[in-house]
């Protein structure tokens, strides 16, 4: 396996960041891994890219040692951690050109590696790398982290603050970039891009709570599940909430999600909001997805008061 952990652990203090987590990602896989800020995710990367040594555990990439075989590790990832590394003073051909040569390789062999991520940045060849747009520099993050040909590649949030059309076109090259056999563990806080990896973590409080491709883990949510659609919908979460057997009402897009842990009767739901005054509104079952999943989990571990 190119990536493995085994119960990693890593503690700041009296902070267990990241409490014995294990997992692994083949060759040409994609793993996500999800959760809040302060789940965990980065300080697990930083220890399988052995920027930080685990406290307890052990793992292996690219076959080698995370706490031994740092320098073979290193020639053999990409990474992009969570906020933008590269030099801003820079341009973008020399930021290319540096980290090609920090890796002992020539652009123009590798060029084919990088060849469709690089192409929409060659008109801004001489733009310093701090001036690019949160798109360009993502792609520019990415041919860096390429340029080498990597055996497995981190990505830590590459998409956070990155518009919507970015998002889809970077998700479109990491396919194709799977295709090539690399493994690709991916951070992300968008459940939609969680619904794309081939298999998926959900991290909380720095374990990691479920594991496994991401319809098998919807297939598991142990609710029923009712989408409530009105204009402005979030005015009605309180009145939702307060009927006595709802278990949870949260926000999902322009939607309430509702669940319940029996069945609801849809027309006896329908009559108790007409009886509230609503009456443009629909409310039917729905099929749950990745984030619905996570906060049943979270329920489940946790039980805490209804929140939004």
């Amino acid at each position: 396996m190119p990536i493995e952990a085994d119960n990693l652990v890593k503690r700041y203090g009296d902070l267990t960041a990241v409490d014995r987590v294990s997992l692994r990602v083949a060759d040409g896989e994609i793993f996500g891994l999800t959760g809040p800020d302060g789940a965990g995710k980065s300080s697990l990367f930083r220890m399988l890219t052995t920027l930080v040594r685990p406290d307890e555990g052990s793992g292996r990439v690219a076959g080698f040692d995370i706490r031994t075989d740092y320098l073979e590790i290193r020639k053999r990832i990409g990474y992009m951690p969570d906020v933008f590394s590269l030099y801003e003073d820079l341009s973008v051909r020399e930021n290319l050109h540096f980290f090609a040569r920090v890796f002992g390789v020539r652009v123009k062999e590798n060029y084919h590696l990088i060849r469709e991520v690089y192409e929409p940045l060659k008109p801004f060849e001489r733009r310093r790398a701090g001036k690019l747009s949160g798109g360009m520099k993502q792609k520019l993050a990415l041919a860096c982290a390429l340029i080498h040909q990597p055996e497995a590649l981190f990505l830590d949030e590459p998409t956070t603050g990155v518009d919507a059309v970015s998002r889809k076109e970077f998700w479109d090259i990491l396919y194709r970039i799977r295709a090539r056999g690399v493994a690709i563990l991916v951070a992300t806080p968008y459940m939609d891009e969680a619904a794309r990896c081939d298999r998926l973590g959900l991290m909380q409080d720095g374990r990691l709570m479920v594991q496994g491709a991401p319809q098998e883990l919807i297939a598991q949510y142990p609710h029923h599940l009712y989408a409530f659609r009105a204009h402005q919908a979030y005015r009605y979460l309180e009145l939702l909430r307060r009927h006595p057997r709802v278990h949870r009402a949260v926000l999902a897009g322009e939607a309430v999600h509702v669940s319940s842990l029996a069945p609801l009767d849809p027309e006896d739901m329908r009559q108790y909001l007409r009886e509230a005054g609503i009456m443009d509104f629909a409310f039917e079952p729905a099929a749950p997805d990745i984030e619905d999943v996570f906060i049943a989990l979270v329920d489940q571990q946790q039980p805490q008061t209804q929140e939004a």
